[in-house]
C-alpha cells in the first residue's frame, strides 16, 4: 500500500500530461516498506521498451533491494550527502551505459540511450505510485569493482525508487528542499534557436 505523498505539480507554461507535472524528485523515503514487485516490474518493462539508434539497448541496470548485501554496497558507493536519505529507499538501481560493443566499436549514444531509459522507467515509477531521486554523487569505480564490470560498461547515476517517506526525518536543510517551490529555467531560456 502506498504511502501518501506530498502534492507537488509542477507550475508549466503549458499544458503536459498529468503524470509528467506531478513527477518529482523526493529524498524522504519509507525506511519500513518493501519494494512492490509488480510496480517495480513494470517500471524496468518501460525502461525495456525505450527507443534506442538501430535497437541497440546500450543500458543495464542493477537493482539493489534494501536488507540486501548488494543494496549496501550500492550506499556505500555514494557520496556521504546521499548516503544520509538513500539508505532508506526500498530499492537503489544503478544505471549502466554499454559504451562500446563485444567487439570493441564504440556506442556513441549510448549516454544518451541510458538516459531515456531512466527517464521511460521514472515516468512509469511514478505512473505506479513509487518515486523516484536519481544521483549522479556516487563513485562509478567502486559499482564497476562489485558489479565486475567490463570495460565497456560505465555506471552512470544511481536512483533511489519507493514510496514517501517522513520528511520530519530529513536533515533540516533536506526538508526545506523538500518543500520548496519547484522551479524550471523558462522555454524561451531553454530553446536556443527556433524557426
Amino acid at each position: 500500500m502506498s504511502t501518501p505523498t506530498l502534492v507537488r505539480t509542477a507550475p508549466t507554461e503549458h499544458p503536459v500530461l498529468e503524470v509528467l507535472a506531478e513527477r518529482w524528485s523526493p529524498r524522504a523515503f519509507d525506511a519500513e516498506n518493501a519494494i512492490d514487485e509488480a510496480k517495480l516490474a513494470a517500471s524496468l518493462e518501460a525502461a525495456r521498451w525505450t527507443p534506442s539508434a538501430n535497437n541497440s539497448q546500450p543500458w543495464r541496470f542493477i537493482v539493489a533491494r534494501r536488507g540486501t548485501a548488494l543494496h549496501a554496497q550500492v550506499v556505500d558507493s555514494l557520496v556521504g550527502f546521499n548516503q544520509a536519505w538513500a539508505v532508506n529507499a526500498a530499492v537503489l538501481v544503478v544505471a549502466v551505459a554499454e559504451t562500446a560493443t563485444e567487439d570493441g566499436t564504440p556506442i556513441t549514444h549510448a549516454l544518451y540511450d541510458l538516459g531515456q531509459a531512466v527517464a521511460h522507467f521514472s515516468v512509469q515509477a511514478h505512473h505506479e505510485g513509487l518515486l523516484v531521486h536519481q544521483m549522479s554523487g556516487f563513485d562509478p569505480e567502486a559499482v564497476r569493482e562489485f558489479a565486475d564490470l567490463e570495460p565497456r560498461f560505465s555506471a552512470v547515476t544511481v536512483f533511489a525508487v519507493g514510496e514517501f517517506g517522513d520528511v520530519t526525518a530529513l536533515p533540516e536543510v533536506l526538508q526545506q528542499r523538500e518543500t520548496a517551490p519547484r522551479v524550471r529555467r523558462p522555454i524561451a531560456e531553454t530553446v536556443i534557436l527556433s524557426a
